[in-house]
């Protein structure tokens, strides 16, 4: 099983909010039963060595959803960014995100996926 992620696009204007994906992969030969439930599942932002945001900070509650996925296949999870930072606990923070590079990484239990770069304009 392999995790990666995903972004819409490459680049997102002033007004456009990024979707991100997660992307849960088996590339083994025998099905595959994994918890993609939001339990496990992390969206991590960050801006050169600043964490940005996670999806686990303003998280109220989270659910396990164990699914078979066969050889071959995946499943997939998406969030919506709405280009506002976050820190753990949920203390609103009022400075938002600066145009420029931001690097996604996503987490489905103890597995990472490689960084992905995007740009906000």
């Amino acid at each position: 099983m392999t995790v990666a992620a995903e972004t819409d696009e490459k680049a997102y204007g002033p007004d456009e909010d990024p979707v991100l994906s997660l992307v849960v992969r088996n590339e083994g030969t025998e099905p595959c039963t994994v918890n993609v439930g939001t339990s496990q599942m992390e969206f991590v932002l960050t801006r050169a060595d600043e964490r940005v945001f996670s999806s686990i900070d303003c998280q109220q509650s989270s659910q396990d959803l164990q699914r078979t996925i066969a050889p071959g296949g995946e499943e997939r999870a998406t969030f919506e960014w709405s280009r506002k930072r976050s820190v753990p606990g949920c203390t609103p923070v009022d400075q938002d995100p600066a145009a420029g590079g931001y690097t996604l990484t996503t987490r489905l239990g103890a597995r990472s996926s490689d960084p992905v770069e995007f740009t906000l304009q």
